[in-house]
Order: structure tokens, then C-alpha cells, then sequence
């Protein structure tokens, strides 16, 4: 061991030296390990960071399972009320995972001030709803009070007020569909306490938050009834699971959605992510070792006389292939440390000043976000040194081909 550890320093002192014809190569290959380890922690902690902002978003507006009445015709619109005992409903206390359960209604009215209109719905909550996921999203103002009484206070989306020209504190007038009589609108009006952007549109150009009683006097229900239920589960990998058991174990008249379900067309698109991620992994794996192969080749060829000495003075194939291979290690291993500091850099740079801006329209958020977890770094660096010390295995075989006598006369 070290008659190997020797020799190792004696490489790495060589490749240094200013003549050594394998100088540039070993820099390409330091440089190759460098930047594929700063794609490969960008492309992770971007891809994940983004995947999940969006999933906390739809899940902070929509829970994470969704229940409503059969005969609702749209999944925003609770049209048919359901029982507001949670203890008619078998779901809620067989199924394993479930954190919490909240209860919401939604209607469908029109915004009008002076000079514009827009069409909205009216989400309403109760007081036991948790709005603190939505509290993130808040660009101004705060949530509504929680109150023993009717509230007129509602959150609006950044993007209705820029449309209607409103500002916090603004009272709306909004006029909300009768289902019977005479069919003249009913009329109400809200104040704006807070104002939200989520950077999903579906959301934004839609959604008013406000107190639920509202939706229940307008659509002449009782206390005891409310338009759905929205269920958190305790990990989101259950998601599917407890979704499949909720909706077996409910009433035929009532139907549920897990989030992945009634917005599949992005939750289709986030989960391309991991293939992107995979694929970048491994094309970057592939052209760190591909560099790595020609450096260790380069080496080998240099070194061929030491390695005809070697062999002359009784070292056996392998061990003169580990000094190589420890060399090797040495270049993986510097590639990796300047990578990972030029890779966190930029991440914890984008993290805490949200440099780099992306198009809300697109990708839903204003700025890129990251996720920066240990687990990930570490598992990445590990598998870069761990696949590229068994690709290098076989370019070392090179040096069972050298013979002692031709290599030591080797010029």
C-alpha cells in the first residue's frame, strides 16, 4: 500500500510538471467532471424545486382529494350540497393517511365595477379551513378574519385587480346567478383584504376566496351543508392510494378527485421532470467517463516504462492497475470539489435572490426555484465516483498488455 500511495504521488506530481504530455488532457478531464457535476446538482435542484412549487400550489388551492356531489357538472362548481357530518361518511375514519378534512362551497358570479366585468368563483371556507398555504402566495394585504359572523372579506388575485383597475381595501360589487325565481341576480359586496398570486392562471383568473355562509344564503342551504370536501394527506406519495380507498369506501351519489386526477394535463407534464433529469444524469456521466477513459489511457501510455519497472521489480497487474485507478480517484475527486462549489454557488444564489425569472404563463412560477437537499448531493457525487472508478476497470486492462522487458526499452 505504500509502494502504491508512492507511486500515486509521483503521478500527480508528473501530470503537474509543465511538460507532461498528458497536462492538458487531465485539465479537460477535471474540467469535464467539474461541469458535469454543476449540471448535473442544477438540473436536480431546478427540476425538483419546480415540481414541487407547482404541486404545493394546486395542493394549497385544492387539498389534496377533492369530494363533491355526483351531479355537480364541473369539477370548480359545487352545484349540490353534501351533509357537512364528516361521520356519515365511512371514508373519513377507515382510511389510513388522511391529515386533515376541509369543508368549501363555490358559485359562480360576475365582478362589475364602473368600467369592466370579469367572471369569477366564488370559493367559500369555514372557519376551521387553513388558509396558511395560501398566506405564501400573498403580494399584499392579509387573510380574511375568521369571525363568528358573516364576513364580507374575500381575497382577490393580482391578476382581477390589474384587470379591473381595484386596489386593496376596494369594496366589489359582485352579482351571483339565482337558480329559481324570478332570476334577478343576487347582489353582494365584498371587501379586499388581501390580494394572492399563485402564477397559475387556471387559479388567478378565477378564484375569490371568502366565508362560506355567503354560498350557502345564496344558494339556500343549510349550516349543515356544504359544496365539498377537500382531504390532506399526511405524505403526497400516498396520494394515489388514499384517493383509490377514499372514493371505494364513499356513498355511490358521491364523487372523488385526487389533485393528479382533475389537473392530469400538468401533473403529466411536471412528471416528465424525472425523465429530463435522468436524462441530463446520464449524459453527463457518460462524457465525464468518456474523458476519464482518455486521461487514464494517456497516463498509462506515458507511464509505460514505470510500469515495465514495476512489473520487473514483482508487482503483479493489479496492483499496478490500483495505482492507476487511485489516480484516477484523485482527478474524480478534485473535478467533483470544484463542481460542487461552482454547482451550490449558483444554487444557493438563485435560491435567496431569484436571479434567474421565468415566464408565470409557462412554467408557473415568476422565478426558477430550487431544492437543495443533502441526500441529493451526496447520492450524485457518490454514483459519479462509484461509475466512473468501474468504467475506468477497463482501460486499466491496458496495462496487463505491457510487457516488463519492451516497456523498460520503451522510448
Amino acid at each position: 500500500m505504500k509502494l502504491e500511495y508512492f507511486i500515486t504521488k509521483r503521478l500527480v506530481a508528473a501530470k503537474n510538471h509543465k511538460s507532461s504530455i498528458s497536462t492538458p488532457i487531465i485539465k479537460i478531464a477535471i474540467t469535464a467532471i467539474a461541469m458535469g457535476i454543476v449540471m448535473m446538482l442544477v438540473s436536480v435542484a431546478t427540476g425538483l424545486g419546480l415540481k414541487y412549487k407547482i404541486r404545493d400550489k394546486i395542493s394549497a388551492f385544492n387539498g389534496h382529494v377533492v369530494i363533491t356531489n355526483y351531479d355537480n357538472n364541473t369539477s370548480d362548481l359545487t352545484l349540490k350540497p353534501l351533509s357537512a357530518n364528516l361521520e356519515k361518511y365511512d371514508a373519513f375514519g377507515t382510511v389510513d393517511g388522511i391529515k386533515s378534512v376541509q369543508s368549501y362551497a363555490s358559485k359562480a358570479g360576475i365582478i362589475r365595477t364602473e368600467t369592466a366585468f370579469e367572471g369569477v368563483i366564488y370559493k367559500g371556507v369555514d372557519s376551521l379551513y387553513d388558509l396558511g398555504e395560501i398566506e405564501r402566495y400573498l403580494v399584499e394585504g392579509r387573510l380574511p378574519q375568521k369571525t363568528t359572523q358573516m364576513s364580507n372579506e374575500v381575497l382577490l388575485s393580482e391578476y382581477i385587480v390589474n384587470r379591473l383597475n381595484l386596489k386593496l381595501g376596494d369594496k366589489i360589487v359582485t352579482y351571483f346567478l339565482k337558480e329559481w325565481g324570478n332570476k334577478i341576480p343576487n347582489v353582494r359586496q365584498f371587501e379586499i383584504v388581501g390580494i394572492y398570486n399563485s402564477g397559475i392562471q387556471q387559479f388567478d383568473e378565477n378564484i375569490v376566496i371568502g366565508d362560506l355562509r355567503h354560498v350557502q344564503r345564496l344558494n339556500r342551504w343549510s349550516s349543515a351543508q356544504v359544496g365539498g370536501f377537500e382531504v390532506i394527506v399526511e405524505d403526497f406519495k400516498d396520494i394515489e392510494k388514499v384517493g383509490a380507498q377514499i372514493y371505494l369506501d364513499l356513498p355511490s351519489n358521491v364523487d372523488s378527485k385526487t389533485i393528479i386526477e382533475k389537473y392530469n394535463n400538468i401533473f403529466g407534464w411536471i412528471d416528465m421532470f424525472d425523465f429530463n433529469i435522468m436524462v441530463i444524469i446520464i449524459i453527463m456521466i457518460v462524457v465525464a467517463s468518456i474523458n476519464m477513459i482518455v486521461a487514464l489511457l494517456v497516463l498509462i501510455l506515458e507511464r509505460t516504462q514505470m510500469i515495465g519497472i514495476l512489473k520487473a521489480l514483482g508487482a503483479n497487474n493489479w496492483t499496478v492497475r490500483k495505482v492507476f485507478l487511485y489516480n484516477a480517484g484523485y482527478l474524480i475527486v478534485k473535478g467533483l470539489l470544484y463542481g460542487n462549489l461552482i454547482g451550490l454557488g449558483l444554487l444557493f444564489l438563485q435560491k435567496y435572490t431569484g436571479l434567474i425569472k421565468l415566464d408565470p404563463s409557462a412554467y408557473y412560477v415568476r422565478e426558477a426555484p430550487v431544492l437543495i437537499r443533502f441526500s441529493d448531493v451526496l447520492l450524485l457525487n457518490f454514483g459519479v465516483v462509484v461509475v466512473s472508478l468501474i468504467v475506468l476497470l477497463i482501460p486499466s486492462y491496458l496495462v496487463t498488455k505491457i510487457s516488463p522487458i519492451k516497456a523498460i526499452r520503451y522510448d
